[in-house]
C-alpha cells in the first residue's frame, strides 16, 4: 500500500471528516503488539473514535457467520465489530481479508486506496 494514501486516510480522521471505529478486539490484538512504541501509538487512535464497540450477543452472532464464510475469528470479530457500529466501511489492508470481501454483504470491505477513490477524492 502506498503510505500517502495511509496517510491521507489519516489526516481525514483527525479532521472528523471521516468517522473512526474503535472495537475490544483492536485493544486486544494491539495488547499483544511486542512492540511498545507501535503499541502506545496505535493506541493514541481511539481517541478519534466515534464509536467503541464492545462485545454482545449479536456482534458475536455476525462474527460467526462471517467466521462460516472462511474468515478467520480474529477477523470475523473485526468486521463483526464494524457491522454492528453500522460503519459503511471497513479498511484493512489484509489480503486475507481483501480476497474474501465480497462474501460478506452487510459492510463495504476495501483498503485505504479504494476508499479514498469512492469517497475522500
Amino acid at each position: 500500500m502506498n503510505q500517502k494514501h495511509k496517510l491521507r486516510v489519516q489526516e481525514e480522521i483527525r479532521a472528523r471528516s471521516v468517522d473512526l471505529v474503535w472495537s475490544y478486539i483492536l485493544d486486544y490484538e494491539n495488547g499483544l503488539n511486542p512492540f511498545p512504541e507501535r503499541k502506545e501509538q496505535i493506541a493514541l487512535w481511539s481517541k478519534y473514535s466515534s464509536n467503541d464497540v464492545q462485545e454482545d450477543s449479536e456482534m458475536l452472532r455476525i462474527a460467526r457467520v462471517i467466521n462460516a464464510k472462511g474468515f478467520k475469528k480474529l477477523d470475523s470479530l473485526h468486521v463483526a465489530c464494524a457491522i454492528a457500529a453500522k460503519a459503511d466501511y471497513f479498511l484493512t489492508t489484509d489480503d486475507g481479508i481483501l480476497k474474501k470481501a465480497m462474501l460478506v454483504d452487510a459492510i463495504k470491505i476495501t483498503d485505504p486506496i479504494g476508499f479514498i477513490k469512492e469517497m475522500i477524492t
